[in-house]
């Protein structure tokens, strides 16, 4: 079965990651059957009621449906989900292509289960379960030979939607065909798939909960402080800003101390088994219930506006001590993930200590588990990466740090190096990667030598192709123009998250000049973490300090004509937005004639945040989306551009592609992709079917304006929001001016008005409200502080 032809599946078990699956599936377009246990202390009353025999998956889809971060792209895809339970609906699993178990992790339990099911499957079902640690084999042994073959693991991580790592596990009579289709579906689903072999806890949970335990122990070892670790082992060590016990807390204690107590009694030959052992403090929180953020308390605990943290010696929570280290001040300012992690370690300090000792254990630890947990180090580094959000896998990160000196200064320290790492020191090889990022290439202790990473023809890698030097087209310090093959040209900015600047402007504009000549299609796109995070805001604070107005009117004027300039191209023109699509980065999308947007989208005009208001063509493009069609039909316009104006003054950004199609930032007719690793070429597919379709530039529109009138109705509701307390007078000032650019200015409702009177609004109120102190002063304390200032 191929896998995007999965059209049904079946889960079962509704609790938090069920629920969460289902969700998923559901955003994917999979009609999926939720099913759970009938609830065992019904009344008598109850116990012929069809909602209350299906309590528990109804209860669990409607926590789907509330939990925060969301587990849907978008809530009405709940339709795709049919809840039932499983006396009354095993029935309905002969309709699925792939069924998930996801209930509680108690072998016995499980088997009971597959042994419930197994009549009422369908031969060529891909039977999955999602456990977290449980023994496949074990698993298979109660299911028919015949289901045996078509048995996997398919462990997904919490939470389902954002994160990517699937475990892919094959028991012994698995067919490969099977495990292959799983792992294809997988990735339909947006998934990095990781083969792990049949061990305790797979791949990411063994290397991730070792470090996590190591950091405990050694913690109470160091004498330190919870807080102080956590500022050590964050970002400076190229992990997620929660570090360990913030981490800890997301995760639950309880669920951190199962799997490391499933490690601790499944491992007996491990060699550093007794770190999975579980502290006697942690067993204590865990009795308290301060089990983390579900119980509102675990490591650090809220209170009012304050984060407090559990003090281990009084067992009580108290204020967060200040942590200054040196090195920690140092690795700050190092973007480079692999340099900041080097820069520490090198460190004499208390932090660079206890950062060493973690990394050194870890990477060993790692390295021994090469060939047991997984084939190579290429699934270990995934599984990190994807799975616990590392941002370097264990040996990309020993890479970074030089493997020959940190192996030296291991040796010094009386640690044991693995002996396959040796040899490969031995042999000349110093790394584990090869150096050429466009071929990429890992070292495999197996055939003892470098072996390629395997190709997917659905990816498209820019620095694949800038690696040939006439696939380069042009190229500044802010973009470059990339020949991405069948006659598309590429737009890829590169400056600090994307954002624009003059560079990016002129590079804009060149595309458009190019494109027309030489190219079928421009695309607009690049792989780094965001699409674009808006504007470079340092260019207009500068010029607004020096009160050079003249200088800010030409920076809109830039950009409005670039963007205009892409917007009536001869060929067409496809963005491919993802994760920050903010300001300015919106206003690009919007600009060309289709999106292709990751699932995993942000955008929003969000100018207001900082003093300002869209100014490269985002007023227009609002307006031309919520009045579309409307001027013909006599409607009042004031609901929809009031909509859009709300949206605008309240910086609203969406929480996935799905949503920004509901704000209008997004088409219906837009794309949007589930895999970031197939985003691109899916892009490039669009903007050629356009260009093989026909394709002619829009003509340029006539919008109706909804009038002054329009104006002053949208002003008494802002009005009401600052008497209401709800907004400051400079918010007032702020909507007021978008209302005006959106009704269309001085003007009677219903008249027919150019794009270009628009963008003059645009650019006059830009301008203006650069020169309003509070508006110089929020864009200075975003450019320091990194977040908006409400003045």
């Amino acid at each position: 079965m191929v896998a995007e032809r999965i059209q049904t599946a079946g889960v079962i078990g509704a609790g938090l990651m069920g629920s969460a699956i289902a969700a998923h599936f559901a955003g994917a377009g999979i009609r999926t059957h939720l099913l759970d246990i009938v609830p065992p202390n019904l009344s008598p009353e109850e116990r012929d009621k069809p909602k209350a025999r299906s309590r528990f998956s109804e209860s669990g889809l409607e926590r789907a449906l509330k939990v925060k971060p969301a587990a849907f792209f978008d809530p009405d895809a709940r339709r795709l989900i049919q809840t039932g339970n499983l006396e009354d609906h095993l029935e309905r699993l002969r309709e699925c292509d792939l069924v998930v178990e996801a209930v509680v992790e108690n072998l016995e339990v499980k088997r009971r289960l597959f042994e419930t099911i197994a009549p009422h499957l369908k031969a060529d079902v891909i039977l999955a379960s999602n456990t977290s640690g449980l023994s496949i084999a074990g698993l298979a042994e109660v299911l028919p030979a015949a289901l045996q073959s078509r048995f996997v693991i398919l462990h997904f991580f919490n939470p389902v939607r954002y994160m990517r790592l699937v475990e892919v596990s094959s028991g012994p009579k698995t067919d490969p065909s099977v495990a292959e289709a799983a792992a294809r579906f997988g990735e339909f689903l947006g998934k990095g798939i990781v083969y792990a072999k049949d061990t305790p806890n797979f791949v990411a949970n063994r290397i991730g909960v070792y470090s996590m335990m190591l950091t405990v122990h050694e913690m109470l070892a160091a004498g330190l402080s919870i807080e102080a670790v956590d500022k050590i082992t964050g970002t400076p060590m190229a992990k997620p800003k929660s570090a360990a016990f913030g981490t800890a807390d997301i995760v639950g204690l309880d669920t951190l101390a199962h799997v490391a107590q499933n490690c601790f009694d499944s491992l007996p030959n491990d060699e550093e088994r007794g770190v999975f052992a579980i502290p006697e403090f942690v067993q204590k929180m865990i009795s308290k219930g301060q089990l983390g953020r579900k119980s509102d308390s675990g490591f650090y605990k809220k209170v009012g506006a304050d984060l407090l943290v559990y003090d281990l010696k009084t067992g009580e929570y108290r204020a967060q001590e200040k942590v200054r280290f040196d090195s920690l001040g140092a690795a700050r300012n190092e973007s480079d993930a692999g340099k900041r992690l080097k820069a520490l370690i090198a460190a004499d300090d208390p932090a660079g200590r206890f950062a060493w000792r973690l990394l050194s254990r870890t990477l060993l630890y790692s390295a021994r588990r090469v060939g047991e947990i997984a084939d190579d180090i290429l699934n270990i580094d995934r599984a990190m990466r994807w799975g616990f959000n590392w941002e370097l896998g264990p040996f990309e990160a020993w890479d970074a740090i030089s493997v020959p000196d940190s192996v030296a200064r291991m040796k010094a320290e009386g640690l044991a190096i693995p002996e396959w790492v040796s040899a490969m020191l031995a042999a000349g090889r110093t790394r584990f990667y090869g150096e050429d990022a466009a071929r990429p290439s890992y070292y495999d202790p197996r055939s003892k030598q470098l072996e390629a990473v395997p190709d997917d023809p659905r990816e498209l890698r820019l620095i694949a192709l800038k690696a040939t030097p006439t696939r380069v087209v042009k190229h500044n310090s802010g973009a470059t123009l990339v020949d991405l093959g069948d006659g598309v040209l590429g737009v890829e900015f590169h400056t600090k998250l994307n954002t624009l600047d003059a560079d990016v402007i002129e590079m804009l504009g060149h595309a458009a000049t190019i494109g027309e000549t030489s190219f079928e299609a421009i695309l607009i796109g690049n792989q780094g973490e965001h699409f674009c995070a808006g504007a470079n805001l340092m260019l207009i604070a500068i010029a607004a300090q020096q009160k050079m107005w003249s200088q800010i009117e030409q920076i809109v004027t830039a950009m409005q004509g670039a963007l205009q300039r892409l917007r009536y191209a001869k060929v067409p023109v496809v963005a491919a937005p993802f994760q920050y699509t903010l300001g300015g980065g919106a206003e690009v999308a919007m600009a060309a004639d289709a999106r292709q947007a990751q699932a995993e989208t942000y955008m929003g005009l969000v100018e207001v945040g900082v003093g300002l208001i869209p100014a490269g063509g985002g007023c227009v493009r609002m307006v031309e989306r919520y009045t579309d069609g409307l001027a013909a039909l006599g409607v009042d316009l004031l609901p929809f551009v009031g909509q859009a104006s709300l949206n605008i003054a309240t910086a609203k950004v969406s929480t996935s592609a799905e949503e920004a199609k509901a704000l209008r930032y997004l088409s219906s007719t837009d794309g949007i992709s589930l895999n970031p690793a197939h985003h691109l070429q899916e892009a490039k597919q669009r903007a050629l079917g356009l260009a093989r379709a026909g394709y002619r530039p829009p003509l340029p529109p006539l919008l109706p304006a909804a009038g002054h009138d329009a104006a002053r109705t949208i002003g008494a509701r802002i009005w009401g929001m600052v008497e209401g307390g709800y907004a400051t007078q400079h918010d007032a000032l702020i909507a007021n001016k978008v209302a005006h650019i959106l009704c269309g200015g001085m003007v009677a409702a219903g008249t027919l008005l150019p794009e270009q009177h628009f963008l003059d609004l645009e650019r006059e109120a830009f301008v203006s409200l650069a020169g309003e102190e509070k508006t110089q002063l929020r864009v200075q304390h975003m450019l320091t502080q990194g977040k908006p200032l409400r003045n």
